[in-house]
């Protein structure tokens, strides 16, 4: 497959919007096993109830569901594994000093291939409270009420 400077969206994580403020974002390569990027180029991963964990100076994301390769046999891997995320080590160390606060915790947003790779933006976030919640709800639920007034107000 030729590299070209493609970037197109594999996963969205949505419900990191709702349930999250993102704070930092970065971009983070992802070591994978076989027939995983296969898999990936078929759009068959979930990034739902991910979440990025640090353990010996080393990114790691657990929870993100790959389906395994139709036609890879007996090379097929566990769905649910802990890939190892590439990152430097001053974005790890960044990484490690932003979760010692609390409240904040590390997940991923989206993945997508970039240059023939895989990758995976990961977000900073701080968890947001249910009145947080339902306020982000009557904002969405009035800026939709706005855009149909102006729309039907066009139309005549």
């Amino acid at each position: 497959m030729a590299k070209g400077n493609d970037q197109r969206v594999l996963a969205q994580n949505k419900k990191a919007g709702h349930d999250y403020f993102i704070e930092d974002t970065i971009e983070a390569g992802i070591v994978l096993q076989g027939t995983e990027i296969k898999s990936i180029r078929n759009g068959k991963v979930q990034l739902r109830d991910a979440f990025i964990r640090i353990r010996n100076n080393e990114a790691w994301i657990s929870n993100m569901h790959v389906s395994p390769y139709e036609q890879g046999n007996r090379y097929n891997h566990d769905p649910l594994r802990a890939r190892k995320l590439l990152l430097h080590k001053k974005q790890i160390s960044q990484l490690i000093g932003k979760t010692k606060e609390e409240g904040f915790s590390i997940i991923p947003l989206k993945m997508y291939i970039k240059n023939g790779y895989a990758k995976v933006l990961i977000g900073v976030a701080k968890g947001k409270k249910k009145y947080d919640k339902r306020e982000d709800l009557k904002k969405k639920e009035h800026k939709r009420e706005m855009e149909r007034a102006f729309k039907a107000k066009q139309q005549y």
